[in-house]
């Protein structure tokens, strides 16, 4: 059964400007936050290497954003990573999460600078203190798009992480990315995990900042 309304042109006339108003399960990860506990699993050719690293995220709210009847509340992210032993970026990655109200549709987009971006996908109501997302090789809904050198290399065929938000307003993730390396004869599931401390709130996003600044 299709889900989706015969009307695909139609935006909502109603919308909320307030974009931190109506995050959902989003709006605890609004804000700036920092952590050194982070460990990563990674395939090296002699075996995983595990390394310590130390990790920033920033989250602020964009406009509403419609496509047609759908209309998503959101947060841009930047993710930058390194190392207690290196000043050079560990790990670098951007995009958005996106909430849509109207189903519970959580959907994680991610871009890093070697050549490879996901489009993650998952439910969750607004209260929830967990959510899981998951974007897997082949599908062009909720997929995995790699450059031809890390399709024959290190192939990305599972992406899932999962944030899980503490009572003392902090939170947790726990990643698992399945690779395929060339020469290797069982998939490799490359691990991260860190626990995240707030160092600064979320400022409104545009939209809200011109409606409050009229009023």
């Amino acid at each position: 059964m299709n889900p989706f309304p015969t009307d695909i042109f139609t935006e909502p006339s109603d919308v909320d400007p307030d974009t931190l108003a109506n995050l959902g399960p989003l709006r605890r990860l609004a804000g700036t936050w920092q952590s050194s506990a982070g460990l990563d699993i990674n395939p090296k050719a002699d075996g995983p290497e595990h390394r310590d690293y130390i990790e920033r995220i920033e989250f602020q709210p964009i406009d509403p954003q419609a496509n047609g009847p759908q209309l998503f509340y959101g947060l841009r992210y930047h993710i930058h990573i390194n190392t207690p032993e290196e000043d050079i970026t560990f790990h670098d990655q951007v995009g958005y999460w996106l909430w849509e109200p109207a189903t519970g549709l959580v959907l994680q987009t991610l871009a890093i600078p070697r050549g490879q971006t996901a489009l993650a996908a998952g439910q969750a109501q607004p209260g929830d203190d967990r959510l899981t997302v998951v974007a897997e090789r082949g599908p062009t809904e909720y997929g995995i798009c790699s450059t031809a050198f890390l399709e024959y290399a290190f192939r990305t065929d599972r992406y899932q992480l999962e944030i899980t938000f503490h009572s003392d307003d902090s939170w947790s993730y726990a990643s698992e990315t399945t690779l395929i390396v060339k020469g290797q004869s069982d998939p490799f599931i490359h691990r991260d995990r860190n626990t995240m401390v707030r160092t600064g709130d979320a400022t409104p996003n545009p939209l809200m900042m011109i409606q409050t600044a009229k009023s």
